[in-house]
């Protein structure tokens, strides 16, 4: 549709207006960045609750106070052992466990913090394992003792203390002595990173004197009836609390419930910030369309000679459509190294500030499909002006003053 001797007089013509085709590119590149940052980093996501999905954390149902998970560290609905008896009755469950979590002061080298103080059963680890986390160094806790596994920043110097911890070493825990025994790998969210873990029958020896319930209740269940099996707890929670059904003081979820739930808002948020994104495409598309109409207004004698020499309608529309297509190209190619820049430096800052899962991924895919999106909304920004240049009448245009 486009000859080599047309393509060098269209990029001829763009750089003799390089000021207007610099505002044209620039317009349309921040929306193409803009779009590029925040899909890379929504896939990095989708990428990181595809693996929660995939991982030991699928066949888990989390039993908790009704209120969200803030409700697990100061709520009046208690969950005890005996839901823990009325769960193990279920018929596909396999095992249940509870886990208490509290608020404590924790001290070493004259520095205090304030962090979660979470207990789990490190023979029924399934607290554990909802976490997907493993030990990096050292070992779990042993039942009853005066022994904590500490949380991933722990071990890094001035992530929270001025020098590592090691294992060995005493932290305080409320003003209490306590072994670190290990360290859990890293989660990638600083709060996650900076919880301290011990066992279930030393918080009781720990909070002695103390009324202590369950903040989560976990059971894991054959995963082919997940969705029967946690219609069987809720049945019997309510059958072992006496209460009605919609009156419920507990939810009971499946891991795979949280993560679907998860990804639902991720959705509503990349979709909102791509469509304020893709309305930054269009004032750029509607500046390239004035770009094409001005530049045709200025080359009107211009498009009269070339016509006059032979050249076809298709031939000239094929010049201005490929001006403009040319600018959305160059304008994704810029977008997308710019959007790619800004992604790798942010997310090796939240790497740097503990948030470890919030990285972006680079598919090809992705670079591929913003080209061709600014190539095209450059193309058709430029076919009504292109449509019009080609119909000019070469009589009229040689005598536009």
């Amino acid at each position: 549709m486009i000859g080599k001797e047309s393509v060098k007089y269209s990029l001829k013509n763009l750089m003799q207006r390089r000021a207007r085709s610099f505002f044209t590119i620039l317009s349309i590149f921040i929306g193409i960045s803009t779009i590029f940052i925040f899909v890379s980093f929504g896939l990095g996501l989708y990428n990181y609750i595809g693996d929660l999905t995939e991982s030991s954390s699928a066949d888990k149902v989390i039993i908790m106070p009704k209120g969200g998970t803030l409700s697990m560290l100061d709520s009046n609905v208690k969950l005890t052992e005996d839901d823990i008896k009325a769960i193990e009755k279920v018929s596909g469950v396999y095992e249940v466990t509870g886990s208490y979590f509290k608020t404590i002061e924790a001290k070493a080298q004259d520095k205090k913090i304030y962090a979660l103080f979470i207990s789990y059963d490190p023979k029924k680890p399934l607290v554990i394992e909802t976490s997907n986390i493993e030990i990096l160094e050292g070992r779990e806790v042993s039942p009853g003792k005066a022994e904590v596994v500490l949380g991933y920043n722990y071990f890094v110097p001035e992530k929270i203390f001025p020098r590592e911890i090691k294992i060995n070493n005493k932290i305080q825990i409320n003003n209490k002595e306590l072994k670190v025994v290990g360290f859990f790998e890293e989660v990638g969210n600083p709060q996650d990173d900076a919880q301290v873990y011990t066992s279930n029958k030393y918080m009781e020896k720990f909070y002695e004197g103390e009324e202590l319930n369950y903040g989560w209740i976990i059971a894991q269940v054959d995963l082919k009836n997940i969705e029967e099996i946690t219609k069987k707890i809720e049945e019997a929670l309510r059958k072992e609390r006496d209460l009605d059904k919609g009156k419920e003081d507990f939810t009971v979820q499946s891991f795979q419930d949280m993560i679907e739930g998860y990804s639902a808002a991720l959705d509503i948020v990349i979709g909102f910030v791509v469509l304020i994104a893709l309305i930054s495409i269009l004032v750029s598309a509607i500046n390239t369309a004035n770009t094409m109409i001005t530049s045709v207004l200025e080359r009107v004698k211009e498009i009269g000679i070339i016509k006059s020499i032979g050249a076809k309608n298709k031939e000239v529309f094929g010049i201005f459509l490929f001006e403009s297509g040319f600018l959305g190209f160059v304008a994704g190619i810029i977008g997308v190294g710019i959007g790619y820049l800004l992604s790798s430096i942010g997310g090796n800052i939240l790497q740097y500030l503990g948030y470890g899962f919030l990285q972006p991924d680079f598919n090809p895919w992705l670079f591929a499909g913003c080209i061709i999106f600014a190539t095209l909304t450059g193309a058709i920004s430029g076919v009504f002006p292109a449509i019009r240049a080609s119909k000019t009448n070469p009589v009229d245009a040689l005598r536009w003053e």
